[in-house]
């Protein structure tokens, strides 16, 4: 039986996102992924057990919450009318990376400045 499986996991950066795509899209029975960053959304639509689906995310060292379990929408009907689209809102964001996948800090030290110690580079 298809189901959609909703879960919100916090998608910082692209590493994030690539990482939580290639652990999911491993599983058998997966049809569809859908991964949105401005909402912190994952959606797995297919065959594939939610809990596996959950358990895979998890190991990406993600916190993941559940949404929602169940049959997908139908899809939606085709009307004569169009309704006007709508922009999406823009995020900006540290485009290196997260502060989660960061895990070094670099400390500058000048020690040139420092009267009590030599200069090494003069």
């Amino acid at each position: 039986m298809v189901q959609r499986t909703v879960l919100k996991v916090d998608l910082s950066c692209k590493k994030c996102k690539k990482q939580l795509l290639k652990a999911v899209s491993a599983l058998q029975g997966v049809d569809k992924i859908e991964a949105d960053a401005a909402k912190g959304t994952l959606t797995v639509t297919g065959n594939a057990d939610p809990f596996e689906i959950i358990v895979r995310t998890r190991k990406t060292g993600k916190f993941v919450q559940v949404v929602s379990i169940g049959p997908p929408p139908p899809p939606p009907k085709q009307d004569g009318q169009k309704k006007p689209e709508q922009k999406a809102p823009i995020h900006l964001h540290y485009p290196y990376g997260c502060p989660l996948c960061d895990r070094m800090t670099v400390v500058h030290v000048d020690r040139c400045q420092d009267p009590t110690t030599g200069c090494s580079i003069l």
